[in-house]
């Protein structure tokens, strides 16, 4: 559920954080705080429908995005509420940039809605640190992986994963307030990586496989299995 996915995101997004020199310490604190607004409505995030019930097929598209969006605000408030600082209210505020919910806006428009494609962005601000980047990109790889199960097979096509989701962020314009170089960038991805096949060789070793487990043992060519 939230609670595993956030601590996947502090374990990618620390890591990274380590590789780059930058605070990850706070990274990892931001992370474990980036998603709380999801609390109030746990039910309609993909990570917590673990009997295979979408509560999204039910509602108008423009309902389900309205849902998924507003778990920022409402993260917001928790925070302000509980009197957070500053520095970790900006991962719950920028971890989703501008992003759009595509999916839900092509839903809509398929059935004729009209409505505009903002109505389905999340309303930002972009990240404005290299830290609240790291874990906007911590985020969408790890759900990107948790999606796509036991469809990879293999270290390349988990580095592809990851390859793809950071080139669609860079070009949705969502990194350009940060100056990572492309050397940042290439240490990030290999970071993630690295994480992400540590990760799932314990969970073999241990007998506790979930989706996209990897098993080392075979170099570049080592396989990927997904079982819940």
């Amino acid at each position: 559920g939230t609670y595993h996915h956030t601590l996947m995101v502090g374990t990618l997004s620390e890591a990274a954080a380590d590789s780059l020199g930058l605070d990850s310490l706070l990274v990892k604190a931001g992370a474990y705080f980036h998603d709380i607004g999801k609390l109030k409505r746990p039910q309609f995030f993909a990570e917590n429908q673990v009997s295979g019930e979408n509560l999204h097929d039910e509602l108008n598209p423009s309902m389900s995005a309205l849902i998924i969006l507003s778990h920022v605000k409402d993260g917001l408030d928790l925070a302000r509420g509980y009197n957070l600082p500053t520095r970790i209210r900006n991962f719950i505020s920028e971890h989703h940039g501008t992003t759009c919910l595509t999916y839900f806006y092509r839903k809509s428009k398929a059935r004729g809605e009209g409505l505009p494609r903002e109505q389905f962005c999340y309303p930002g601000p972009k990240p404005a640190s290299k830290e609240t980047a790291l874990v906007m990109l911590a985020d969408s790889v790890e759900a990107a992986v948790r999606a796509a199960g036991g469809n990879i097979k293999s270290v390349v096509e988990l580095r592809e994963t990851v390859d793809g989701v950071v080139e669609s962020k860079m070009l949705d314009g969502q990194l350009e307030r940060i100056d990572f170089t492309l050397k940042d960038l290439t240490l990030i991805k290999e970071s993630f990586i690295q994480s992400l096949r540590s990760i799932y060789h314990k969970r073999e070793n241990t007998g506790t496989k979930g989706r996209g487990t990897v098993s080392l043992e075979g170099g570049d060519t080592d396989e990927i299995s997904g079982s819940d």
